[in-house]
């Protein structure tokens, strides 16, 4: 009986090679409608895996109870609280863009009065370029106003139409975390045994990206809420209009780099000033600069170091271009993307660097913990940019455990 003929290794291997990048193309574009909710179910799993630990030993190792009681307590402890600010917010943008098209801001009142109180060289300035009748930028705020009630009112009927859709995302991110909570650590193993790369390679990849999501999450929504809030208890104090909505404008803004919160508390200070409520206005802008900006200061280095290994302008274009790509969740997929561009550089820079004094200086500044490396902590944390001491330390021994 002849023998069936017999494909070359190199010509199977790339069959299966491009069978599985099919069906894990397939699976991307099955999946890809719940994206959203799969990716913040990511990123609270590896956030809240301290917490998984913490019940897992109140459970005495049993996974399961350990799982559940770690969803129970993210649920009501940061999902409850979430879903009744948010709908406060909405309540409050609605009331607000209402107050306004009841009763219209007067912009020529008050340009008036800031246009007296300035020198003479700037009234001739502003005269000479156009901007003293303000009756076509009023007219404007007027129409935009209207419209802006009629998008917040229509995204209100969406949302509650769309009520069965948001129910079955919701429930999926929690199902899909409790199984990442109990399974994360296997999976996250079972990915980098499986990638196609060298193992000391994969594990540092796999550590940076923890310590990314940390950094990034610790270092920017964390602070984003203390400034949040800080605001919005100084908004209620001087009596302004929508505080709860203006400290969640806040810490939106904190969340961009450079431009930062100012712009909030900035201009509700100076209208304040502007319509006679001194001490109010004083009030807001000596929080904001002296309370609300020094959280960030102080708060950052605790959180997560000095320095997170990103600079600041790149935070800033990946922030805005991760909103226009991917709406709000593009506040922490950007900067998320940019972490993971300069670890895989760094980590070329590890392999050329040929000396101890380079491996210092392009190794990762940021641990899986998510907190910044610094000096001889660094050196002996990591291997990969430990001193030469004629020992070799091999990616087996010191492979992180990967966490999903």
């Amino acid at each position: 009986m002849p023998s069936e003929p017999r494909l070359t290794p190199d010509l199977e291997q790339a069959s299966f090679l491009l069978i599985l990048a099919g069906v894990t193309a397939m699976l991307v574009v099955i999946a890809w409608p719940f994206a959203t909710s799969l990716l913040w179910a990511a990123l609270a799993a590896i956030m809240f895996q301290p917490l998984y630990r913490w019940s897992l030993r109140r459970t005495r190792g049993r996974r399961n109870a350990a799982a559940s009681l770690s969803l129970l307590i993210i649920f009501f402890a940061v999902l409850v609280p979430a879903l009744w600010v948010g709908s406060m917010v909405v309540e409050e943008a609605i009331a607000l863009v209402t107050r306004l098209q009841n009763n219209p801001v007067d912009l020529a009142a008050t340009f008036d009065t800031v246009y007296r109180a300035l020198p003479q060289v700037l009234r001739d300035a502003i005269d000479e370029n156009g901007w003293g009748d303000l009756s076509t930028v009023q007219d404007r705020l007027q129409t935009l106003l209207g419209e802006s009630a009629g998008v917040i009112a229509q995204q209100a009927v969406s949302i509650g139409g769309g009520a069965l859709s948001f129910v079955l995302s919701f429930t999926l991110a929690l199902y899909v975390i409790y199984f990442l909570l109990r399974d994360g650590t296997r999976i996250g193993e079972t990915i980098l045994h499986s990638a196609p790369l060298k193992r000391d390679i994969a594990d540092r990849l796999a550590e940076r990206f923890l310590g990314i999501v940390r950094a990034t999450i610790k270092g920017s929504v964390v602070v984003g809420l203390v400034q949040g809030a800080l605001a919005a208890l100084t908004f209620v104090i001087a009596g302004v209009p929508s505080a709860l909505l203006l400290g969640v404008i806040t810490a939106i803004f904190s969340l961009v780099p450079v431009i930062g919160t100012v712009v909030v508390w900035g201009p509700v200070g100076v209208w304040l000033l502007l319509g006679g409520d001194i001490w109010q206005g004083l009030l807001v802008l000596f929080s904001g600069f002296v309370i609300v900006s020094s959280a960030d200061n102080v708060l950052r280095p605790i959180l997560v170091g000095r320095d997170t290994g990103i600079p600041d302008w790149i935070i800033l274009i990946t922030t805005l271009g991760g909103i226009s790509l991917a709406g709000f969740s593009g506040i922490v997929l950007g900067p998320l993307v940019a972490g993971l561009f300069l670890a895989t550089w760094s980590i070329l820079q590890e392999q050329r660097a040929l000396t101890a004094e380079a491996r210092e200086r392009y190794g990762p500044r940021v641990g899986p913990d998510g907190r910044t490396r610094r000096g001889a902590k660094r050196m002996k944390t990591d291997p990969a940019t430990a001193p030469e001491s004629g020992k070799k330390v091999g990616p087996a021994n010191d492979a992180p455990q990967s966490e999903v």
